[in-house]
């Protein structure tokens, strides 16, 4: 994979340039690049490679803690509430 295709934009790139960034900044920043990959892009291993190529190496860096969250484990779907919810305990 190459660097443009996992940064279309330059974006996460631009982002570690930015002077007094702040995390908010770089979540918005992190939105508008994750809709911003092309299609068939793997975000996860995109996500992997610019932990690697940025976090790393900047570990204080807002965006570094925005990178780092997007790898977690999202939170397991599932139901949460309605009449079936209800009924169920």
């Amino acid at each position: 994979m190459s660097k443009s295709s996992y940064d279309p934009k330059g974006l996460i790139y631009e982002s570690y340039r930015i002077d007094g960034i702040q995390i908010g900044e770089c979540r918005s920043i992190f939105l508008d690049w994750a809709i911003s990959l092309p299609e068939g892009v793997e975000v996860r291993a995109a996500l992997t490679a610019l932990v690697a190529l940025y976090a790393d190496e900047t570990p204080d860096h807002p965006m570094s803690a925005v990178l780092r969250q997007g790898l977690e484990a999202a939170p397991s779907g599932g139901r949460r509430g309605g009449r079936a919810g209800r009924l169920a305990h």
